[in-house]
């Protein structure tokens, strides 16, 4: 179990990627987004998860290039990611837009790239461009987002390599168990994307009660919860205070007892689209 901010998981191509990391979904291009990337680095954190649809990788690029001068690493040393959008996911538009966010952030490469939705009938084709780009070396990982059983088991069927991440929303309102369990059987990453909910649980007098007993706030103990269940997560903030809070997570342990309990919540409820039923 991570100890600490840098910890990391090995992917199954044996590519390291830390357990925390930053989101960036719907922050858009500006100081505040440079800042946050930077602050976040400054603070400890090695991860940093964007998308081209998210229309922000400039700024990421920005903050990642004024992180790493300020905070005195290499570009070695931080783990990114972005993924390509629905309207790309032909062969040749998934490696162009593939090209496209790297020069966007100013990359020479990314850390790890990810079909965004899986699409029906266009998933493969783009699948096959990120097996090429990862053949050619011009990317560490590569995985899927959104993906479901069925989606994971019918893209396996024709892949050359297995995805090496999956990640989904994924919060105790939508613990997955099923998918979960088939990605950790296949030596897939599960990675969480709203993990708090857009912040609805933050008020949960369940999740208060536990976060009470650890003195912890309500964040706090459902990040550790993603991380005991083997989950990596990347909440999204921009503010300093809640970046630092985000992160510190690596000083207590949830009981299982009351690891079943924040399990128990589930009730299959999505705060974003069904990647069976969704239409963008």
């Amino acid at each position: 179990m991570a100890k600490s901010l840098q910890d990391t998981t090995t992917l199954h191509n044996g590519v390291k990627m830390p357990w925390l990391g930053i989101g960036v979904f719907k922050v858009e291009e500006g100081p505040e987004l440079v800042n946050a990337v930077k602050t976040a680095i400054k603070h400890g954190y090695r991860s940093v998860d964007t998308a081209a649809v998210y229309e922000n990788e400039e700024g990421v690029g920005s903050g990642i290039r004024e992180g790493i001068k300020e905070a005195g690493i290499s570009r070695e040393d931080l783990f990114v990611t972005s993924k390509v959008w629905n309207s790309d996911l032909g062969y040749d538009s998934a490696i162009k837009a593939y090209e496209a966010s790297l020069n966007r952030l100013g990359l020479e490469y990314l850390n790890l790239y990810l079909i965004h939705w899986p699409v029906e009938g266009k998933y493969k084709d783009a699948w096959r461009a990120l097996e090429t780009l990862y053949k050619e070396g011009r990317v560490k990982a590569i995985g899927v987002s959104n993906f479901q059983i069925h989606h994971l088991e019918d893209l396996m069927k024709d892949a050359e390599i297995k995805p090496m991440v999956n990640q989904v929303e994924y919060h105790p309102r939508l613990t997955q168990l099923e998918l979960r369990s088939f990605c950790r059987e296949h030596g897939i990453q599960l990675e969480a994307w709203s993990p708090l909910m857009q912040g609805q649980l933050l008020d949960h007098q369940v999740l208060k009660e536990i976060a009470n007993k650890y003195d912890k706030s309500v964040a706090q103990v459902i990040l550790r919860w993603d991380l005991q269940n083997g989950v990596v997560t990347i909440p999204k903030s921009t503010k300093e205070q809640r970046i630092i809070e985000n992160a510190n997570i690596f000083d207590f342990e949830i009981s299982e007892e009351d690891m079943e309990v924040i399990n128990d919540l589930n009730q299959n409820y999505r705060v974003g689209p069904d990647p069976d039923n969704f239409d963008f």
